[in-house]
């Protein structure tokens, strides 16, 4: 697919979505579009597989009669093997073409026959390996809700209508080598992202910024056994890594119910078999869900300076024990950078986002800071990045980047707080913008006003003040000013105007005027 057929197929989908806009909020009517775009996906993968069990017998999949025995007991057997190998099951007469075609014409009804196929999705999943991954995944597409319509024939014809717009689209999923819904579904998430205002933050970091994480921690490494994310929101940030990696494992933890099951279907929608991603939904700092795992790559865009509980219990947990303070009840930043030094494996890099404050706030904080710069020396790297590009928030932000096995004490400082583009609403990271920055991190060179390896002497100089501006100087001077030649030129404009004054003057004498010089 070219990238005109890609921005064409997005630009489609959107408009579909646009559909429901009149309805209801961005981040409302992103559910049901996504939820559908993610039951068409599904109904396409099992068309696909069922045709090729059943190729040998010369059945297409529709063509099977589910009310006779040969029928039921075709899909009997196709049915254990699609559980096993997909994970879940569909039958043909609840393929998403088929819903699609009966809800097309006149009068048909098909929003009781939706929720029960929905609902069989995930009990086909029961007792199974993938029942986890399917659990509730359609919770949040109400199909009864008041926001599609005041009449049940009116939340009807919408329905309807957008599933026959994304029936006429082919999402290519018999080419191998297409991420096509994949790709469009990203496009999606980042639309809605940027229509949902301070709730954007929840769900998705802007591609660009995820770009830098995902290099970052691939440096060096074309294969990654695992990658973790405990606050995985949609799970763009995991997926990314796998554009610039093989990677065998995802693991993510996400607390928002809505948020978690986007991440799951984001996941199989781009192909990551559901025996190769474990996603929990929980709280992560009061009850992380993968204990005693460690990994290659972590990343996480976590909330900025949230509120945790800060029990002093939880001096006795792994995860803080070793520092013997905890990040302050009212700004949990560098909880989640303990929780993630805790899961990083012993030879695997760490890159976390995290806002200005916590480079250089004092207190537990600075405490923290100080541990991990002189007692463990596993800070590796400070990224400042430019204000208001995220979506809910203007605020300056900075990559902090850890290696637990280090060959140096130098620590490097990127100064990026100028690598941007302004745009409507919010300013944006540029592709030669990630480039540098991603370029100067691997290379660790100095240049000026831009990066500065600083030694440890000079930060424990700085108290363990991570403030960038004190290692990374951007002042420009202005330009010396000839004072003298100033004065000259002064002196010549004084002479003009002398010059002036006497013409006016004549003239005015002229024309029997009173010269007003």
């Amino acid at each position: 697919m070219t990238e005109e057929q890609k921005r064409k197929l997005e630009q489609k989908l959107w408009d579909i979505a646009n559909t429901l806009r009149g309805k209801m909020n961005a981040d409302e009517f992103r559910d049901y579009i996504l939820g559908f775009i993610f039951y068409k996906y599904l109904s396409e993968r099992m068309h696909l597989y069922a045709n090729e069990v059943l190729r040998q017998d010369g059945i297409d999949y529709l063509s099977v009669d589910e009310a006779s025995v040969e029928g039921r007991e075709i899909l009997d057997a196709v049915c254990e093997a699609s559980v096993d190998a997909l994970g879940y099951f569909l039958r043909p007469s609840e393929l998403f073409s088929q819903i699609a075609k009966r809800g097309a014409k006149p009068g048909q009804f098909i929003l009781a026959d939706l929720t029960k196929i929905l609902n069989n999705i995930q009990r086909s999943t029961m007792g199974t390996e993938s029942e986890g991954d399917f659990d509730h995944l359609f919770e949040d597409l109400d199909l009864t809700s008041t926001k599609l319509g005041r009449t049940e024939e009116a939340k009807n014809a919408l329905i309807a209508k957008v599933l026959t717009h994304l029936d006429q689209i082919d999402f290519l999923l018999d080419d191998a080598n297409a991420d096509v819904l994949g790709d469009a579904y990203e496009y999606l998430i980042g639309q809605f992202a940027s229509g949902a205002g301070k709730k954007a933050g929840e769900f998705y970091t802007p591609q660009q910024v995820s770009t830098i994480l995902a290099r970052i921690v691939t440096t060096g490494r074309t294969r990654l056994k695992s990658v973790y994310d405990p606050a995985c929101g949609s799970g763009s940030l995991l997926l990314r890594v796998a554009k610039e990696a093989d990677v065998s494992e995802f693991f993510g933890q996400e607390m928002n119910r809505t948020t978690y099951n986007l991440a799951r279907m984001n996941m199989i929608l781009h192909g990551v078999h559901y025996r190769n991603f474990d996603l929990k939904q929980e709280d992560t700092l009061e009850h992380p869900q993968h204990d005693g795992m460690r990994f290659d790559a972590v990343v996480a865009n976590p909330p900025f300076s949230a509120n945790w509980s800060s029990n002093p219990i939880l001096l006795s947990d792994d995860r803080f024990s070793q520092y013997g303070k905890l990040a302050p009840a009212s700004k949990a930043d560098f909880a989640f950078v303990q929780h993630m030094l805790h899961h990083l494996d012993d030879n695997g890099t760490m890159a976390v986002i995290l806002p200005h404050g916590a480079l250089f706030r004092g207190g537990a904080e600075g405490h923290i800071r100080q541990y991990l710069i002189k007692d463990r020396n596993w800070l590796d790297s400070v990224i400042g990045l430019p204000a208001n590009i995220f979506y809910g928030t203007g605020i300056p932000t900075c990559i902090l980047v850890f290696k637990k096995c280090r060959e140096t004490e130098d620590v490097l400082f990127i100064d990026a707080s100028s690598c941007f583009e302004r745009a409507t609403n919010q300013n944006v990271l540029r592709a030669t913008d990630v480039d540098r920055i991603v370029d100067t991190f691997r290379s660790r060179v100095e240049v000026g006003r831009f990066s500065h390896r600083a030694t440890f002497a000079e930060i424990a100089e700085n108290d363990f003040n991570l403030n960038i501006p004190r290692y990374v100087d951007t002042f420009v001077a202005e330009a010396e000013i000839d004072l003298a030649a100033v004065a000259a030129q002064v002196r010549g404009v004084d002479r003009n105007m002398a010059a002036l004054d006497k013409a006016i003057a004549d003239f005015c004498a002229e024309l029997g005027l009173e010269s007003p010089v």
